[in-house]
């Protein structure tokens, strides 16, 4: 079999046990696009179209890289933050608060105490009514602080990481009050659009895809939702985000596999020395696991290898870096084999309850790997 015939059957075999109804995949290597493949359908029934490059993904906590993370980089470069601030200094409504003192590097490293995941779309108000303003999205926002800084931290600052939505929440919000811009805008204006990432966006409350992206747009479904009581397409699956008006640091991005993969370049175009709009130097330091925290893979907004547990399989050097969505989706990049890897599905359809995707994702990488870089 042909190596781009086995990356393909590996697709195809994940779609016949349901891993997922389809994907597409994108790898470039050195720069250059050496496979993009979309399988399957966007749907499991008789609404799926048939996925294409252009199908569109909610990429979850994708977000978290892609934005704010990326904007946290930019703005560190341009000298309006630093990674030692207290959280507090740019959230002045935590203030006096164990997550105040906090400091934006532990937001970036999930070692900041803060808990994982809290129900705020269900504090906010019963059923849909959470999604509906309450005299404008900032009044949301200023509740949704004031439920972190009740927040009783798991550890000190530093101590250990766990992976948190909620400190996520913060850096997204620390980002919208130093720009003095949405977090969608300056996604737009100052990283995604200035270099070619398109599609790539939130949708806003309010807006669609098709206002979004063009009438022409496809999104792939996610969930058959119980709480909003309807399929979710071209609107963000997680709740929070939702809720807080669909621009959110931890998730709410839409694109596709090719913007996804753009922007990834960039970082690896930046670590590797090449022009840029980033720091080599500041790049690496993001995407270098922080061994100051005891056991963890964190860097900085990234993850990184977790050796034979990892997602990216097992080949990818020490050097490399990726994020995971809760949708279905992730990225990898090994710097050192100049290798990018994107892949985009909506596993999530029609239920969240299926979690096959662990065990694919690492087969898929070693595919990829063998066929890429060992076979050529």
């Amino acid at each position: 079999m042909e190596s781009l015939d086995r990356v393909r059957a590996t697709l195809l075999a994940a779609i016949d046990v349901g891993v997922f109804p389809g994907a597409v995949l994108h790898v470039r290597r050195r720069g250059q696009v050496w496979r993009e493949a979309a399988v399957g359908r966007t749907a499991s029934s008789v609404i799926g179209k048939p996925v294409t490059p252009h199908t569109l993904y909610d990429l979850a906590s994708l977000t978290k890289p892609l934005a704010t993370t990326s904007a946290i980089l930019q703005l560190v470069q341009d000298k309006m933050l630093q990674l030692e601030d207290p959280v507090a200094r740019h959230l002045p409504e935590l203030h006096g608060a164990a997550i105040g003192e906090a400091r934006v590097w532990h937001l970036l490293t999930h070692s900041s105490g803060l808990p994982g995941w809290r129900p705020f779309y269900q504090w906010l108000g019963q059923g849909a009514a959470a999604l509906e303003p309450v005299a404008g999205d900032r009044t949301k926002q200023e509740r949704v602080l004031g439920f972190i800084r009740s927040e009783r931290l798991e550890c000190i600052p530093g101590e250990r990481s766990l992976y948190s939505d909620l400190g996520f929440m913060l850096l997204g919000w620390i980002v919208e009050r130093l720009a003095q811009q949405s977090l969608a805008e300056l996604c737009r204006d100052r990283l995604h659009g200035p270099i070619g990432a398109w599609p790539l966006a939130f949708v806003p409350s309010g807006q669609t895809v098709a206002t979004i992206f063009g009438p022409e747009s496809v999104a792939a479904p996610t969930e058959e939702d119980p709480w909003r009581g309807r399929l979710l397409e071209g609107e963000v699956h997680d709740e929070n985000a939702a809720a807080l008006g669909g621009v959110a640091g931890h998730a709410g991005l839409f694109g596709t596999a090719q913007a996804v993969a753009c922007v990834a370049q960039a970082w690896l175009e930046a670590w590797s020395g090449r022009p840029s709009r980033w720091s080599s130097e500041l790049v690496r330091r993001f995407v270098t696991r922080q061994t100051v925290i005891p056991s963890s893979t964190w860097a900085l907004g990234w993850d990184t290898p977790s050796g034979c547990a990892s997602s990216a399989g097992s080949h990818f050097s020490k050097a490399a870096f990726g994020h995971l969505g809760f949708t279905g989706t992730s990225i990898w990049v090994d710097p050192v084999e100049q290798l990018v890897v994107v892949l985009l599905s909506n596993r999530v359809h029609p239920t969240r309850h299926n979690d096959a995707i662990k065990t694919f994702r690492p087969k898929i990488h070693d595919v990829i790997w063998d066929e890429c870089v060992a076979g050529w």
